[in-house]
């Protein structure tokens, strides 16, 4: 004779897998969007840095930002294993299916907003900061300008107040698109901390 076990199907013994699942794909995919952001970041402050050297540190703005992803992949990820629970005293399995669905959700969710803040932060800082670079320097290269307008053969001050503004002008431009840039991963961090916040525990 059959016996029923309570619970059995709520909380099977492979519903912790989904909860890794889920902190370990937020994790990577946050940190690839990271990467990625800053790659095509970084590459593009290199190369504007060729022709404006002295606007390399004003320009790292999109670096950072990328890296900051990285972090609320780690936030999630980290709230998702500390609520993954251990098995009880008999070996039998606490963690329930609703949990470990709403982690897995809550990872993907911030995993892929990550990754695509990513992207786009990367896109937009290394096509952003070239063109900034280029309308800072007029076009001219550092070299042949003395670092900027005050080498010789630099054009009039009247000129360099123009091209200063245009270019501020398109760094507050590049700054606003990165902000909406970041929060699209943003809505995925808060959207993924309530979807954690779900949980049923076998046994209560």
């Amino acid at each position: 004779m059959g016996y029923v076990t309570a619970g059995y199907d709520t909380c099977p013994v492979y519903a912790p897998a989904f909860g890794y699942i889920g902190a370990a794909g937020c994790m990577i995919l946050a940190n690839f969007g990271s990467a990625w952001g800053t790659w095509k970041a970084g590459v593009g402050v290199c190369k504007m840095g060729i022709n404006y050297p002295a606007g390399i540190i004003k320009n790292i703005v999109p670096i950072v930002m990328a890296g900051v992803l990285g972090i609320y992949g780690l936030i999630v990820a980290v709230i998702i294993t500390q609520s993954i629970s251990l098995p009880g005293g008999d070996g039998t399995t606490t963690y329930s299916l609703y949990s470990s669905y709403a982690h897995l959700a809550a990872g993907l969710c911030c995993g892929f907003s990550c990754l695509a803040a990513g992207g786009t932060i990367g896109v937009i800082g290394d096509v952003g900061v070239q063109g900034f670079g280029l309308k800072a320097s007029g076009g001219k290269r550092a070299w042949a300008t003395g670092e900027g307008a005050g080498g010789e053969g630099a054009d009039t001050a009247m000129d360099v107040a123009v091209t200063q503004e245009a270019s501020n002008k398109l760094y507050v431009g590049l700054l606003i698109m990165l902000i909406f840039a970041e929060a699209l991963a943003l809505y995925g961090l808060i959207v993924a901390l309530i979807l954690s916040q779900n949980q049923y525990t076998c046994g209560n």
